[in-house]
């Protein structure tokens, strides 16, 4: 495992700005606005042939009280901020350097002064960074920051790059030995990444919390409290497995620009990154168009996806509630399920391949169950295809039933063979594409699903113009 190093410090000195530049990407959301990150972020980065873990923390307002509901100095409501502190001294806790970010633009404050007396609690090495040092006047007020008693403050300036290799050598420098296990190297294939998607506020970040055991991600009742993409790596079942947790996406036209315009663009790229999409839907409120538009990019991008009901056990009191008195028998519970089941096909009907699970992310109902079925969702996007067995369904699919006639024209189907997996990939060679009528296409979508078993995964089927090289005809 690489070692961790967290950037802590109070809000907007800079801390995912430097982030960002270390780990070569955007990842956590940068905005001059204070109390923007709020969960902490991970990134690998390497410096003099050294990897370690970078983690991003929310910013750090000890002195400030604010109670719970109302908005504080730092922009962030007080019941927030008190969930943004436990995450930075989680942080702080699993962490084998911390790195103290500050700004030299304003000096030191009474926030820097409270951050650093927590800091010099600890038994870990502590690295002064006085970042936002844009120029030579700006580094001549560095030194002040030794009255903190945490050392020589190094100077840097994160967004254009100045005096980061310095502080980079103090890093590494500072990190414990290497291990034989951080050389250990990992085949991503085995890895199984897992978006949790949805609407905001149904409860995606509880759901990550309940499979780790732990608040990893904050849980709020204000909708859209994650903002940033979360990357976390655990082992189940012998299965390395990466949890994505993202922020919840919204209508189009609700966007607010800016901050949450980010955030509904990482959420896209979560799903583009994942191999099996959770998408989370409110069992109380139903099924709502925002869920269909979600379900139809994963559809689009032929994901894995799983459809999972949470808050069933709301539902389910709810319905106790109403009969209070009346036995209420699994029978009629089964029934009930069903019947929801049916809603989520009418309303989901482009992906009926996808698999629906009733779950509690408060209780821990099927939270193991939902993520064996996605490793057997993923292991199934890995799947090839013998291009022999694959041409014999394609043969018995024609003979079923032959291709509708598109103005006229007569579709003839040559060959096919699998051109990739991950998602699992098929090109058929015909006499012109522009002759695929689309039922035709989902009709061979769905012949293929039965012979080998897609279930809970897309997959795609590309038509081509057969080249010049003759190639064994079907039918």
């Amino acid at each position: 495992m690489k070692p961790l190093v967290a950037i802590v410090g109070r809000p907007n000195v800079g801390k995912s700005t430097f982030f960002n530049r270390m780990i070569g990407e955007r990842r956590a959301i940068v905005e001059d606005l204070p109390g923007t990150t709020r969960d902490r972020l991970y990134g690998d980065t390497d410096w003099n042939g050294r990897e370690f873990t970078l983690i991003d923390t929310g910013g750090l307002a000890l002195g400030e009280e604010t109670p719970p509901g109302q908005i504080g100095l730092s922009g962030v409501s007080g019941d927030l901020m008190e969930h943004v502190r436990s995450q930075v001294r989680l942080a702080i806790e699993e962490a084998d350097v911390i790195v103290f970010m500050v700004d030299v633009r304003t000096g030191i404050t009474p926030a820097d002064e409270e951050v650093a007396t927590l800091l010099r609690r600890t038994n870990k090495p502590v690295i002064l960074a006085a970042n936002k040092a844009d120029n030579d006047t700006q580094r001549q007020y560095a030194p002040e920051f030794y009255a903190l008693g945490l050392g020589e403050p190094i100077d840097i300036s994160a967004l254009h790059g100045l005096g980061t290799g310095d502080l980079l050598d103090k890093i590494v420098e500072s990190l414990p030995p290497e291990t034989p296990e951080e050389h250990a190297e990992e085949d991503e294939t085995e890895q199984v990444r897992i978006a949790i998607v949805g609407r905001p506020n149904v409860g995606k970040s509880s759901l990550l919390n309940r499979i780790l055991g732990y608040e990893r991600a904050i849980v709020s009742d204000v909708p859209g409290t994650t903002r940033d993409m979360i990357d976390t790596e655990l082992l189940f079942e012998d299965r390395k497995l990466v949890l994505i947790d993202t922020a919840g996406i919204r209508r189009r036209g609700r966007i607010v620009p800016g901050i949450e315009k980010y955030s509904v663009i990482r959420s896209m790229r979560a799903i583009d990154r994942c191999d099996v999409a959770l998408l989370l839907i409110d069992a109380v409120e139903g099924l709502a168009a925002q869920d269909t538009h979600i379900a139809g990019y994963v559809h689009e991008e032929a994901k894995g996806i799983i459809v999972v009901v949470n808050k069933w056990d709301i539902v389910q009191e709810q319905r106790r509630a109403a009969r209070r008195g009346e036995p209420i028998s699994l029978a009629r519970e089964i029934a009930e399920a069903e019947e929801y089941r049916r809603i989520l096909s009418a309303g989901l009907k482009f992906i009926p391949y996808a698999p629906v699970v009733f779950a509690s992310a408060k209780t821990g109902y099927h939270v193991q169950s939902l993520l064996r079925k996605a490793i057997e969702i993923a292991d199934r996007r890995f799947v090839r295809i013998p291009t022999a067995r694959l041409n014999e369904v394609v043969q018995e699919a024609i003979r079923r039933h032959h291709p509708v006639a598109v103005h006229g024209h007569q579709l003839k189907i040559f060959y096919a063979t699998q051109a990739q997996v991950n998602p699992p990939t098929f090109v058929f060679f015909v006499n012109n594409p522009d002759y695929l009528h689309f039922s035709y296409e989902r009709y061979l979508e769905n012949r293929l699903r039965e012979a080998f078993d897609f279930a809970g995964t897309g997959i795609r089927l590309i038509f081509r113009a057969r080249s010049k090289v003759e190639l064994p005809r079907l039918g």
